[in-house]
């Protein structure tokens, strides 16, 4: 598949959103086809988005097939929102394929044609020693992208109970969402860093941390991912 440059025919910054159907991800795809930082944004999909803008460029995929074919854009910014859940999945090895293997090969292949930066969603908890599998694969995701040496940055982002409506029915979640409603008010000192936080805030502060021009690994939990999102609504 060929794709243009991002310097060919649309200007000087263009993106790549993969996850771009997601609770953080559709928010994100909005925020950066408003925003006149990007000329250009290209989103990885399995099925077309109804949504239509003249920066945005659709790339209809089988994410199976990633690793096997020129599929990835010249861009310099990688949003990468993927993720599942268990439940939805139906497997740990079908869990672990949308959480690691998809995200890891998009990255692997991003580098390869030239992106300056990944920015790359997981959660709090994420530790490749975890007990927990779910915390486990985050945490070998994040430690696999990050020896990525191609990178002139990565950020990764680390947020707790994601808020917001999603387009798909996560029942467990949303019951999860309306207890930490109620107990939020008490969730202060040492426990502030477990509040839930707005998919439209940790949109917003992956895109201020793209725009911040660091270099290097950063790990952003989730009090620092709502200062980012929260300075970029108030400037």
């Amino acid at each position: 598949m060929n794709v243009p440059s991002p310097t060919d025919t649309f200007g000087q910054r263009t993106a790549l959103i993969a996850g771009a159907t997601g609770l953080v991800g559709w928010q994100l795809l909005n925020l950066l086809l408003s925003d006149p930082y990007y000329d250009r944004v290209y989103v990885l999909t399995r099925r077309k988005l109804t949504l239509e803008h003249p920066k945005l460029e659709q790339l209809v995929i089988d994410f199976d097939t990633l690793a096997d074919r020129n599929l990835i854009p010249e861009v310099q910014d990688v949003y990468c929102c993927l993720g599942t859940t268990m439940k939805k999945a139906g497997s740990k090895e079908a869990f672990r394929k949308v959480d690691f293997t998809y995200p890891y090969e998009l990255a692997k292949l991003a580098a390869n044609n030239g992106a300056h930066q990944f920015l790359l969603v997981t959660a709090m908890g994420a530790n490749k020693s975890s007990l927990f599998f779910y915390n486990r694969v985050k945490g070998d995701v994040e430690e696999a992208i990050c020896k990525i040496s191609q990178y002139r940055t990565i950020h990764v982002f680390r947020p707790s109970l994601l808020l917001g409506r999603r387009q798909d029915d996560r029942k467990g979640e949303a019951f999860a969402q309306k207890i930490t409603r109620i107990i939020r008010p008490l969730m202060v000192g040492p426990f502030r860093k477990y509040r839930p936080i707005q998919g439209h805030v940790v949109a917003e502060g992956m895109l201020a941390a793209a725009k911040s021009d660091q270099r290097g690994i950063m790990i952003h939990a989730s009090e620092e991912i709502k200062k980012l999102g929260q300075k970029r609504l108030t400037a």
